[in-house]
């Protein structure tokens, strides 16, 4: 049997069953891809400011450039992906950030910051896209599969992510023996990366989760499931659940970039390597995306809220270890970013599954793209260089904990409603 996508592309459609492993598989692969080329913003970007501008306060631009960029992109694969199909939308995104990552190499190569700017703008498209990967996933899962479907990609970033800023020094030695300054390094590993997942995502997600799931009779209860979804949806209740898991999303989005920017360059002035901030991001990352398995059997299994509320004690935990670690000793920032991405993994597993469970398939990847704007737009970086230069270091940190606990008075008030 088949079915005529609403591009016009023809998708051979079977049991959502069979297809959801070969869809995760080939999720999985594109995963790997673009956590790689996640890590070169994450290590580079701030420092490549900083040397190019010659100002710690601007060194968080590149973060607010490269998430605006986040935002607009999400608007655009959302889009895409509600009147086309997921493989569109995820390959143009990440296409986009590739053309960004040789944009940045370019810059660098003439010294030229607005250039510089321009292309952390494009390259921001990586992050939407990765981010809303997650949600694919999640299409022709059933409802008490959700969390772990979500996290089963989310982990699949996990091995790129870490490979690619431990990455820092080979690949700066590359770009040197190519005449390329060595921190723009980074960014010839990236435009490969992207470019390859867009490929992986084109020839083989196939068929399209999205619109396999709106094509065919999904089991009963997922059925049900649906129906009740645009319910509550519907409802006021159901919007400000909605709201909530955005809130979530966006909250932990905004402490874990900014105490994740600036640490290369808190590093980098206590007399650490490059190859040491590398390390040290690298950890953070795997953090984000590694306990994404534990983390999803956890959401279907104890529920939304409770991980919610993990998140914001872990965020807490994070921010005073980052603000009381001693700059020049590495092991305890090492453990502060690795539980700052274990609490950014808790708030997006947990709100993605409240989005993903109270949306309706119709408007489902129109209102993640909204969603993911919302989180791409958490511009934390620049706001921490402001405020590292005005205080300091541990100030950000402390300051980002504490913003965290917002989530605990929240959790209470909408578990109350519900």
């Amino acid at each position: 049997m088949t079915s005529i996508a609403p591009g016009g592309t023809e998708d051979s459609i079977s049991d959502p069953a069979q297809a959801q492993p070969r869809t995760l598989r080939v999720l999985i692969a594109s995963q790997i891809l673009s956590g790689a080329g996640l890590a070169a913003g994450a290590t580079v970007g701030a420092l490549l400011a900083q040397d190019m501008l010659g100002s710690t306060s601007l060194a968080g631009l590149p973060s607010a450039l490269f998430t605006a960029g986040s935002a607009l992109a999400a608007i655009a694969v959302g889009r895409i992906s509600q009147s086309r199909g997921r493989r569109p939308g995820l390959a143009a995104g990440y296409l986009t950030a590739a053309i960004g990552s040789a944009g940045v190499i370019t810059a660098v190569i003439l010294d030229n910051p607005v250039l510089l700017f321009t292309a952390l703008f494009v390259y921001g498209a990586g992050t939407a896209t990765n981010l809303q990967a997650r949600y694919a996933g999640a299409d022709l899962a059933t409802p008490d599969h959700r969390g772990r479907a979500v996290s089963t990609v989310l982990v699949a970033t996990t091995l790129g992510g870490v490979a690619g800023p431990n990455l820092a020094a080979p690949t700066g030695h590359l770009a040197e023996t190519l005449g390329v300054p060595d921190l723009a390094g980074l960014f010839i590993l990236s435009g490969i990366a992207y470019a390859l997942a867009a490929l992986v995502l084109a020839i083989w997600l196939r068929p399209d989760p999205l619109l396999l799931a709106r094509s065919l009779a999904l089991p009963k209860d997922t059925r049900a499931a649906d129906a009740t979804a645009v319910d509550v949806a519907d409802t006021r209740e159901g919007r400000k659940v909605v709201v909530f898991g955005a809130l979530v999303m966006v909250l932990s989005q905004l402490v874990m970039a900014a105490i994740m920017t600036m640490t290369p360059v808190h590093m980098h002035e206590h007399g650490h390597s490059t190859a040491a901030s590398g390390l040290v991001i690298a950890i953070h990352i795997g953090a984000m995306y590694l306990p994404s398995p534990l983390t999803g059997w956890l959401v279907d299994r104890y529920g939304h809220m409770k991980i919610v509320a993990a998140s914001g004690i872990t965020f807490l935990a994070a921010g005073v270890l980052a603000a009381t670690a001693p700059g020049d000793s590495l092991v305890p920032l090492a453990l502060a970013l690795a539980l700052l991405g274990l609490g950014w993994n808790f708030g997006l597993v947990s709100g993605t599954a409240i989005i993903s469970d109270t949306v309706p398939l119709a408007t489902r990847a129109k209102t993640q793209g909204v969603v993911d704007v919302a989180i791409a737009g958490a511009t934390g970086g620049m706001a921490s260089g402001v405020m590292v230069a005005a205080t300091s270091y541990p100030v950000l940190a402390l300051t980002g904990g504490i913003l965290s606990l917002a989530l605990l008075p929240a959790v209470a008030t909408t578990a109350y409603r519900r």
